[in-house]
């Protein structure tokens, strides 16, 4: 990779993959037709077209009638959630929970200011939903359960077959967003109990710009963008044709390789992760780590700063992340490790390292050859680094000056 960077930041986004960028380019150049014209040099390009989606179908276990191609994962949030309710008007309630991506967050919090309820679910410490919760919140006058199939931050998966058997029971519409498992887990729709489910290309090694949402089949669904007959009425506007093509040939690759490319992923990210925990004292995984994705992540460093760590590795060319990409420009904690419970120590010091199918094994050694000496130089600045009660103090004292 360029300037041999080490990428642990694929839940960010990801490398495209190079067949995926040689499929694409023929459509940036010599077939620019647009799909949508009755002439036989656009009807190539709506050939090929019909061939992505069948390869992204196949990825989900769907009918290729059931996708509607989106600019990205949080297009399909908005377009999903406003669908379901759209389609019931008469019920003003929703169900999220308190750690979903921002995409579904801020439109439950503008919803609640056009008079709908929302119900944030709470997470245990491991990052888990407590489904005697989801059941106590579930009315007749529930529109949508939006939840998360795995968490962008700590990987954990929720049980997302669970909670559609209980959503089914009150006859409202159960959208995911599956933007991290997408490519990471098996799916199959036909045997799912989601209606709705969001996924994006950026994260399973294809371009940026391109997403797409799956629609099962009967389910009412009102358009978000108004205009022309593309995507069968349900999104308008000109087909992004090379984007549409490396998504489906993404998805064709993401499913050859899914078995292989996971062990060998959760192989990794173990002996990172178990070789981290046993030579730098204080520090805890995040999250389930049982049920959860096979390319992640979250240690939790005491005493130190997030931010510290990740410029030091940043100086060795090793990228990570204290969280979302989509909030990595605010001081505050994770909303996701806060939700959780963790204390203020391991709170600010949360690393998450994301593998994909490109790791190497030396890159996982030059991180565990680097990390300790990082901790243990940051700690060393900290007077407080056996004193967690002076050291929560500092910290209350540099967010009163924020």
């Amino acid at each position: 990779m360029q300037n041999n960077c080490i990428y642990l930041d694929n839940n960010a986004t990801t490398r495209v993959d190079p067949e995926v960028i040689e499929v694409m380019l023929p459509y940036l150049t010599d077939y620019y037709g647009n799909p949508s014209s009755m002439h036989t040099f656009g009807g190539q390009v709506g050939k090929a077209v019909r061939t992505a989606r069948e390869q992204l179908a196949a990825m989900l276990g769907a009918d290729e009638s059931e996708i509607v191609y989106t600019s990205c994962g949080t297009e399909g949030d908005n377009a999903a959630i406003r669908a379901a309710l759209l389609a019931q008007p008469e019920k003003r309630h929703i169900i999220t929970t308190q750690v979903e991506h921002p995409a579904v967050l801020n439109v439950c919090k503008q919803l609640e200011t056009q008079g709908y309820t929302v119900t944030y679910l709470s997470v245990n410490h491991q990052g888990q939903l407590d489904l005697d919760e989801l059941e106590a919140s579930l009315t007749g006058n529930t529109a949508l359960v939006t939840i998360m199939y795995a968490n962008n931050e700590t990987g954990t998966i929720f049980p997302i077959e669970q909670i559609g058997l209980r959503v089914k029971e009150y006859g409202a519409i159960f959208h995911v967003d599956a933007v991290q498992a997408v490519g990471k887990i098996p799916l199959n729709m036909k045997t799912s109990t989601v209606d709705m489910l969001t996924l994006s290309g950026h994260k399973l090694h294809g371009p940026k710009g391109i997403g797409a949402l799956y629609i099962r089949r009967g389910v009412r669904f009102r358009p978000f963008i108004l205009g022309g007959h593309q995507e069968r009425g349900r999104r308008a506007g000109t087909e992004n044709v090379p984007a549409i093509i490396a998504l489906g040939k993404a998805a064709e690759l993401e499913l050859l390789h899914l078995e292989e490319a996971t062990t060998r992923e959760r192989k990794l990210r173990d002996r990172l992760e178990q070789t981290l925990l046993a030579t730098i004292p204080n520090c805890v995984v995040n999250g389930d780590v049982t049920q959860r994705l096979p390319n992640t992540t979250n240690i939790g460093f005491k005493y130190i700063e997030g931010e510290a760590i990740l410029l030091l590795l940043n100086k060795y060319g090793i990228c990570a992340s204290s969280g979302s990409a989509c909030t990595s420009g605010s001081l505050e904690p994770s909303h996701v490790l806060r939700a959780m419970g963790l204390p203020y120590t391991t709170l600010h010091g949360s690393i998450r390292f994301s593998l994909c199918r490109y790791t190497t094994e030396a890159e996982i050694d030059r991180v565990i050859e680097v990390m300790p000496s990082i901790v243990e130089r940051l700690r060393a600045l900290s007077p407080f680094k056996n004193d967690e009660a002076g050291w929560l103090q500092g910290q209350e004292q540099a967010l009163a000056h924020r």
